[in-house]
């Protein structure tokens, strides 16, 4: 019995790394099409219904899509902060064949602004020509 366990052991361990080189020989590598263009959207020229759902989530971390006929909206929201003055920085955001990636960085106050303790709930609505594409969240 421990001559067959010493066998099995090593050839159950073979198998799971092919399996694992296996998956990632067969996923191919995402080739960006093309950066997109968008619109920082202001809080007044949120749609009613979009801005409705952003006030339900924004105390937590969140991200969403929403679409109208003519527009894409991809909204990031970074949750509760413990104090004002952040900003989020955009730095991606691009179609491949499979769908739109979008990849943002919430950025912190300065140290001249550190003095607001009134919490924040940041969040950066993105608005773009409407595409029938999945939005990847990096």
């Amino acid at each position: 019995m421990r001559g067959m366990k010493k066998i099995v052991v090593p050839l159950l361990a073979a198998l799971c790394l092919s399996l694992l080189a296996g998956c990632s020989l067969l996923s191919e590598e995402r080739v960006k099409l093309q950066d997109l263009g968008f619109t920082v959207v202001s809080e007044e020229k949120i749609p009613q219904e979009l801005k409705t759902i952003i006030d339900e989530k924004k105390a937590d971390p969140f991200k969403l899509t929403y679409s109208d006929a003519e527009y894409l909206y991809i909204v990031i929201g970074y949750g509760q902060q413990a104090s004002g003055g952040y900003s989020i920085a955009v730095n991606d955001l691009y179609l491949t064949d499979e769908a739109i990636y979008v990849n943002t960085t919430l950025l912190g106050p300065e140290s001249s602004e550190t003095s607001n303790r009134v919490p924040s709930c940041p969040y950066i609505v993105l608005k773009m020509d409407y595409m029938d594409k999945p939005v990847v969240f990096e």
